[in-house]
């Protein structure tokens, strides 16, 4: 070999370990964030559980809503969506160790990885303020879980989705959404019974039908601009449940007929809204 040879081999030689150390770099970025994905996942799941068997500060989650009695809160019964929400998100959780169609959904899944981590530190965090009546706290923490979702929501319009991404992405994450926004709203007023705020002297019922119209409004707004019906669905099934607590004779006992009537219009709207959003979706698609 002769000394240019010898020199070029020399110089080049450094380069490739240099190179091939910075793509194994790069790879291992992505497999780390999968798998602090299904770890924040878990402990979602286990501390949610925890909450109640063991329970955290000796009370059941439900038992400290049942102690912050509002027109707002749904039927017991309501709440089994978490079972279908966290079901939904391991769906997620499982999917997101694929391979991306392209480079546009890498980076879309990269993002809702990073906001999808947030989100489950800030639920974990929720059950312990919530329990331990920490209520202005929960609220923050539900403000937290609630920017990350709708972020996440807004990171691909549904056009520009593959057909795996709107199943095992969009569709989890716009059913968490839609209880979340729920839930927010319910965290609120719960803060409100807390504080004892009179309401400016305004009576509970009317501020009940005021607060569902502007949720509604909200609904109706993300169902329509961003064609998402599972958000609404979530929204019918929360007013469902609204409804039947009402109606219940062990509970408000029909004694609320102004509540009865907004919320069954709204839930109608909303409803139809998102029957519709479904199906415009459904035709769209076949034209093209």
């Amino acid at each position: 070999m002769s000394e240019h040879q010898k020199l070029v081999h020399e110089t080049d030689s450094p380069e490739q370990p240099q190179h091939e150390q910075q793509e194994q770099t790069a790879n291992k970025k992505p497999v780390s964030a999968k798998i602090i994905v299904l770890i924040a996942w878990m402990a979602m799941i286990v501390v949610n559980a925890l909450a109640n068997i063991l329970p955290i500060n000796g009370v059941d989650t439900g038992a400290v809503s049942d102690s912050y009695p509002n027109l707002f809160a749904p039927a017991g019964i309501t709440f089994v969506i978490w079972g279908l929400i966290y079901t939904l998100l391991l769906v997620f959780t499982i999917y997101q160790f694929s391979t991306p169609s392209d480079e546009e959904a890498a980076v879309r899944l990269g993002r809702v990885r990073f906001f999808f981590i947030i989100s489950s530190l800030a639920n974990i965090a929720w059950i312990f303020a919530w329990h331990y009546r920490q209520i202005a706290v929960s609220v923050i923490l539900m403000l937290i879980i609630l920017v990350c979702l709708i972020i996440i929501d807004g990171l691909g319009k549904t056009q520009q989705l593959s057909f795996r991404e709107k199943l095992f992405v969009k569709l989890p994450f716009a059913v968490y959404f839609g209880w979340i926004s729920v839930a927010t709203v319910a965290n609120i007023t719960t803060l409100l019974v807390d504080l004892g705020w009179d309401g400016f002297g305004i009576a509970d019922n009317t501020w009940m039908v005021i607060i569902t119209i502007i949720a509604t409004v909200i609904a109706l707004t993300v169902v329509s601009t961003r064609m998402n019906w599972a958000y609404g669905a979530v929204f019918v099934w929360a007013y469902a449940g609204i409804l039947i607590k009402h109606l219940d004779p062990a509970a408000f006992n029909s004694q609320y007929i102004d509540i009865i009537i907004t919320v069954s219009i709204c839930l109608g709207l909303i409803a139809a809204s998102s029957v519709l959003a479904l199906f415009g979706r459904t035709l769209r698609v076949e034209k093209k």
